[in-house]
């Protein structure tokens, strides 16, 4: 039986708090099925996601961030333009892409806060994960209803 694979797109913008997510995603789906890949940061993730989900060759695709005020660009601007270029993305290929790109409301570079957010990250990437297994079998399931009509 060949096992569905997944893809998971990471920015490397703070990869010590983004990584977590694809250990999280792990926890649930067996890395032996996930394709990983970089990019340089948050706003290339919507490219890379389409081009991955318009392959073919993935039963969902996952695009992880942290996307924070660093002053110079708000970055809420950021966060919305990545988020509906995942959702686009999604919409355009027909293959699910699930988002862990994640904007705290108050994010300083503190040991305290570094840990928090990497918890949570491994949080969400458990959550995709559920997300794309569910995905998978509601599809499954409509499939074979829509099959005996």
């Amino acid at each position: 039986m060949t096992h569905p694979r997944y893809a998971f797109v990471k920015a490397n913008w703070h990869a010590g708090i983004v990584n977590q997510a694809l250990a999280g995603f792990q926890q649930h789906i067996p890395a032996e099925q996930v394709d990983v890949f970089d990019a340089p940061g948050a706003f290339e993730l919507p490219l890379l996601a389409r081009d991955l989900a318009a392959s073919g060759d993935y039963a969902a695709v996952v695009a992880a961030a942290f996307i924070v005020d660093g002053g110079i660009y708000r970055h809420d601007f950021v966060a919305r333009a990545v988020v509906d270029g995942l959702m686009r993305a999604a919409m355009d290929s027909g293959v699910p892409v699930l988002s862990v790109a994640l904007t705290p409301h108050h994010y300083q570079d503190t040991d305290h806060h570094n840990r928090i957010y990497r918890t949570h990250f491994v949080q969400k990437g458990r959550e995709a994960a559920d997300a794309a297994l569910m995905i998978g079998k509601t599809r499954a399931a409509w499939s074979g209803l829509s099959a005996g009509v």
